[in-house]
């Protein structure tokens, strides 16, 4: 069984989304153990709780990010979490952080990499008049919305489709494909231990 921890900001839908997706597996071979929250009224506080799923608050303000990180990978060790998922977590990890784990943090983003990535991506690609848009998961890297893709899903809007309509549907999508990728992440974790 692999461990998931799970780094939010704000609201949490795409934590939800992949913890319930682990607690509704048959025999459950993996489990999210943490939800990390940068921000102290982060709703996915809230989710967690309803899920029984611990949290802790580690805040970044007025402090070194390095400082905050290191209280991050102390907590991620005590929950003994073999893998992280970004979601909505708004802040860039260090090269340090992340080489560490390499191939063990995954990330959503709301757009068609290597289209659009950082924040607002969505509303953007509609400013700009795209007519596809989509959902990316990508394992993370130094880099802002660069890591390589794992998983991606698209689809058409048509000129009169509003900025709302398109956002529920990216939401939708990422709530579909998210899970599955870390799911496989977390399936590739299982198969290493296996190796002899």
């Amino acid at each position: 069984m692999a461990r998931l921890a799970v780094l939010a900001s704000g609201n949490g839908s795409n934590f939800q989304a992949l913890a319930e997706s682990l607690l509704a597996i048959e025999g459950r071979p993996h489990e999210c153990v943490l939800l990390i929250h940068d921000r102290k009224g982060a709703y996915a506080a809230q989710r967690a709780a309803r899920l029984g799923i611990p949290s802790r608050h580690i805040g970044y303000f007025r402090r070194d990010p390095l400082e905050a990180e290191a209280e991050i990978a102390a907590a991620l060790d005590d929950a003994r979490a073999d893998a992280i998922a970004l979601a909505g977590f708004m802040r860039v990890l260090s090269p340090g952080f992340v080489e560490a784990r390499r191939g063990r943090i995954a990330n959503v983003h709301p757009s068609l990499l290597p289209k659009w990535p950082g924040a607002r991506a969505i509303e953007r690609a509609f400013e700009a008049g795209d007519l596809e848009f989509g959902v990316t998961v990508h394992l993370v890297d130094a880099g802002v919305d660069t890591g390589p893709i794992i998983a991606r899903a698209s689809f058409a809007a048509g000129r009169d489709c509003a900025l709302g309509d398109i956002e529920s549907r990216v939401h939708s999508i990422e709530h579909e494909i998210y899970p599955r990728a870390v799911a496989g992440i977390l399936d590739g974790i299982d198969r290493e231990r296996d190796e002899p």
